[in-house]
């Protein structure tokens, strides 16, 4: 099976670029007998892969820097004290291989994606002219997802290893991602790959041991449509899509668990139900014999009412505080989480609102975690 490398000259660009700044590093890796007992959460961004699109392409494309600085910004802000109470860092997405792909998707699909071999209706349903470029950010997005997965899949079979306990499950996260419209040999609405998809079959055949079975929460206002077919027939990867009615843009599949919310929801409708059944997964899953190992957050903003293609109605605050009853439930499970971006769509004259959105869903993170740590 082929490896795949992105253009030397491409690479060296990317670190050296990312050499004057102390918080980053090119790779990320991290000792095997690191017990220091600090929350942990890294944050890996693939904006460095950027494609040049169309002039007036619909889809942001500029919004992924954006963010990723914006939440850089937000850490820099805390003083050193508040910094060193959690272990995050800021690494550069790897572009993920061939066989990693191949977990998830048909290695003919593979093949003609990388090589360019698409037709112009295959272009149209992704959304995205091909490039060689194109190619490069697929293979980061879903190689960014994956290494967070690697990440925390990695500490939380050491840290049972070595039977630690006081050290809450590893979270981390990927300022990308979350392409959950992505299907065995076809992409549609801006995905090629399905990064969860691929992350969550590697880790359950690298981690055996530790990963078993694998929730996917997915708050994106589509369904995640490619995520539900991909594991229909899988017993140990659960899907759970809450969405709304009103934004299928192809034929509605069947997740696990479907919740569909009317056009225009609103804030307290929206939070009572993913209350309600994050707190009914809770309660089947202490009472199930095969309990949840790993957990995917995808966290689309584009339910905001700010949001060009959402049609829901809620408030920035209201994303907020869905945000925290994730990290609750992720918290009360005691499982690693992994956090992925999802959908967000500005209206061409504000961006602020999708911008911000989206960086409070990292930043919230890590200031929960440096809560648990503080209230130690």
């Amino acid at each position: 099976s082929m490896n795949l490398k992105v253009s030397t000259a491409f690479v060296s660009l990317a670190t050296t670029a990312h050499r004057r700044s102390p918080i980053l590093r090119a790779s990320c890796t991290f000792s095997r007998t690191e017990t220091a007992l600090k929350p942990f959460f890294r944050i890996y961004y693939n904006d460095v892969y950027e494609v040049n699109l169309p002039p007036r392409h619909r889809f942001p494309m500029k919004k992924y820097a954006q963010v990723r600085h914006k939440v850089q910004e937000m850490v820099n802000q805390l003083n050193e004290e508040q910094q060193n109470l959690i272990d995050c860092e800021f690494c550069v997405s790897p572009l993920t291989t061939f066989d990693e792909l191949a977990t998830t998707h048909s290695i003919e699909y593979i093949n003609r994606f990388l090589t360019g071999d698409q037709t112009e209706q295959e272009q149209r349903n992704v959304g995205f002219p091909w490039s060689q470029q194109g190619v490069d950010r697929a293979l980061s997005s879903v190689g960014g997802t994956l290494a967070a997965a690697r990440d925390v899949c990695q500490l939380w079979q050491d840290h049972h290893h070595h039977h630690l306990t006081g050290r809450p499950a590893p979270w981390a996260a990927h300022v990308a991602g979350g392409t959950h419209h992505a299907f065995y040999d076809r992409g549609e609405g801006f995905s090629v790959f399905s990064d969860m998809a691929v992350a969550a079959n590697v880790v359950l055949q690298e981690y055996p041991s530790t990963i078993r079975k694998v929730l996917m929460v997915d708050l994106d206002v589509h369904q995640g449509n490619g995520n539900a077919v991909l594991f229909e027939k899988n017993p140990n990867v659960v899907t759970f899509s809450v969405h709304c009615v009103g934004n299928y843009f192809s034929k509605k599949q069947d997740s696990d668990l479907d919740i569909e919310l009317p056009i225009e929801c609103t804030d307290q409708t929206y939070l009572m139900t993913l209350n309600h059944w994050l707190n009914q997964i809770n309660k089947e899953n202490e009472k199930a014999d095969d309990k949840i190992d790993l957990i995917f957050f995808q966290a689309g903003v584009d339910v905001l009412e700010a949001d060009r293609l959402g049609r829901m109605s809620l408030s920035q605050e209201a994303v907020s505080r869905r945000n925290n009853l994730m990290y609750d439930f992720a918290q009360k499970m005691n499982v690693p989480l992994v956090i992925c971006m999802g959908g967000g769509y500005p209206r061409t004259d504000d961006w602020a609102p999708i911008i911000e959105a989206h960086a409070n869903v990292y930043f919230q993170a890590h200031q929960y975690l440096s809560n648990l740590q503080s209230s130690q």
